[in-house]
């Protein structure tokens, strides 16, 4: 498991270990490592509101990915199953690991696949990780990869906080998480049969999955973000209690789920309840999601074909006029927290160059068209002070 974070220790080593994996974290954080191979196992708390439930999670131990760069080959060597949740940014320096343990494995002709599920927060994620592997290999290494290794996407829908510093001196293992326990992955990028994980759901028509986790899900956290944001709470779960928030975050939704609906042929009674279930874990107090978490990076949120932007495209595709995404993306151009280097980044673009100009240059919205007539009009509400 390369990635003994949020994810990769508050989810996926869960999954592993409650499946009767043996598990080997890789990561550089020599006080989480060191906890990790004392102990043999660690702790995550499933929190919801007011209840806590203590989980133990092992057998797991822990290599540095960098001094231990031998050993972790010598496992990937053996190894039936590996996952990636390291961040975007720090896969090619996963890659070169993963590329020695495949190259062991054709060095002695395996027949056994190997399968790695790329948990990562990144349009085709595992195509590009497969590619950045593959650069490390010669063109036998590369043929047999592409026969042996499956590179699978993911979609990652469980909420996990990063754990304050107090709960971090406590116990550097230990970390909260939300009960959701799904993760679905795309059947086709297996090379070997799927294995039986727990709460791993194998999906075929999986562009349907990411779209509901983009433009449901992360929409909806950014959402309540911005929306929350020009209101002044602090927390989430304290922005969604609010009619005006709640109302612009489920009409935005409704717009979302009509693109989604029309564009990959799913039903709507699908992601009706799943925009439900997605409430009621937003709802979720004890996890404790602020505000700053969920709206920080507001340039990457405001891409072409992310979270915000590219639902109001599936639902203009859908024939609608997504009043309420064109709200949450004005909003979004208004957050401006200082201790945001990326929201800062922003409002000088906008200072620098007008509205409009930033609008094309971070979402590719032309001013001119429909949905930047109507971004541009509900900004200058918002800056009029005529709706917050």
């Amino acid at each position: 498991m390369f990635g003994a974070g949020n994810i990769g220790r508050g989810f996926i080593g869960q999954l592993l270990c409650e499946s009767g994996y043996q598990l080997t974290f890789v990561d550089i954080d020599d006080v989480l490592l060191a906890a990790l191979n004392e102990r043999k196992s660690y702790f995550i708390e499933l929190v919801e509101d007011e209840r806590v439930e203590r989980v133990e999670v092992g057998p797991v131990c822990a290599l540095h990915s960098q001094r231990q760069a031998d050993e972790v080959a010598a496992l990937m060597a053996t190894a039936s199953l590996a996952a990636t949740a390291v961040g975007a940014r720090v896969l090619p320096a996963v890659a070169p690991l993963v590329a020695a343990g495949i190259r062991r494995r054709a060095s002695k002709a395996l027949t056994e696949t190997l399968d790695i599920i790329v948990c990562e927060n990144l349009k085709d994620a595992s195509r590009i990780f497969r590619e950045m592997v593959e650069q490390h290999l010669d063109e036998g290494e590369r043929a047999y990869a592409r026969a042996h290794v499956g590179f699978v996407d993911t979609v990652i829908g469980r909420m996990v906080p990063p754990p304050p510093p107090e709960m971090r001196a406590m116990d550097p293992s230990l970390i909260q998480v939300e009960p959701y326990k799904e993760l679905p992955v795309d059947r086709h990028g297996f090379a070997g049969a799927v294995p039986d994980v727990v709460g791993l759901q194998a999906i075929d028509n999986f562009p349907a999955y990411t779209a509901r986790k983009l433009y449901l899900h992360n929409c909806g956290h950014a959402l309540l973000a911005y929306l929350g944001y020009l209101r002044g709470y602090e927390f989430g779960y304290e922005a969604l209690q609010d009619p005006a928030v709640m109302d612009g975050l489920q009409r935005a939704m409704a717009e979302s789920r009509k693109g989604i609906v029309v564009h990959y042929g799913v039903t709507e009674a699908w992601l009706q309840a799943h925009c439900d279930d997605l409430l009621r874990r937003f709802a979720n107090r004890a996890l404790g999601d602020t505000i700053f978490r969920l709206g920080r990076d507001p340039i990457r949120k405001l891409a072409e074909h992310d979270r915000l932007v590219g639902a109001a495209r599936l639902a203009q595709g859908a024939g609608l006029d997504p009043d309420a995404l064109s709200l949450g993306i004005a909003a979004a151009y208004c957050f401006d927290d200082a201790g945001d280097p990326i929201a800062v980044e922003l409002r000088e673009r906008i200072a620098a160059c007008g509205i409009e100009a930033a609008l094309f240059e971070t979402s590719a919205i032309r001013p001119e068209e429909r949905l930047g007539q109507m971004v541009l009009e509900h900004y200058r509400q918002i800056k009029e002070g005529k709706r917050a």
